[in-house]
């Protein structure tokens, strides 16, 4: 059985997150990956129902992420996680229990994001009627040293996903397309 890995995803609501890990996980599929994406908004429907938006709260839900993508890891699978996951120290506590951690910062500037909103989520949270919404009253902290920065706001989809391909054939996770090749 293969190792697994963690792709995780964090930036900002609207960023792009999602899009990329969906995307990116039909790439890893045609080459053959056992692949789950653990998306922050079906999660929290499903696995972190009932959380509340607190630091706290938003914690506890990044760490039962975690703590899903370090089972499909140990299994052999590839765990994408596209998640705000605001906390650096809460996002380095998940890195360090693992030993294949892929972080990807989908770096999006606050503007994009407030103007990609389709729910209108940001207009409530300026409008003070979302409180604790990242970016807006409660805080983001980048990444200080992620494998990939993607910049979404101008960067083509197929670009950032070859971008995450390209990080992971570097450090070995995926055998590269003509190793491929090679065995078949």
């Amino acid at each position: 059985m293969s190792q697994g890995y963690i792709i995780w995803f964090t930036g900002l609501s609207g960023a792009g997150k999602s899009t990329i890990a969906a995307a990116l996980a039909e790439v890893l599929r045609e080459r053959e990956q056992r692949v789950e994406v653990l998306d922050g908004d079906v999660v929290r429907t499903h696995l972190s129902k009932g959380l509340g938006f607190s630091k706290e709260d938003r914690d506890t839900n990044v760490r039962r992420i975690g703590w899903v993508c370090d089972l499909v890891a140990r299994h052999g699978g590839v765990a994408i996680a596209a998640a705000i996951s605001p906390y650096r120290q809460t996002r380095e506590e998940i890195r360090s229990s693992t030993a294949r951690f892929v972080e990807v910062y989908i770096d999006c500037p606050l503007e994009v994001c407030i103007d990609r909103d389709v729910k209108g989520l940001y207009a409530k949270a300026l409008a003070g009627e979302i409180p604790h919404f990242t970016g807006v009253s409660d805080p983001y902290e980048p990444p200080t040293n992620p494998e990939v920065v993607i910049p979404s706001h101008a960067e083509a989809l197929d670009a950032s996903v070859a971008r995450i391909i390209n990080k992971l054939e570097e450090l070995g996770y995926l055998p590269t397309v003509a190793a491929v090749e090679e065995v078949a």
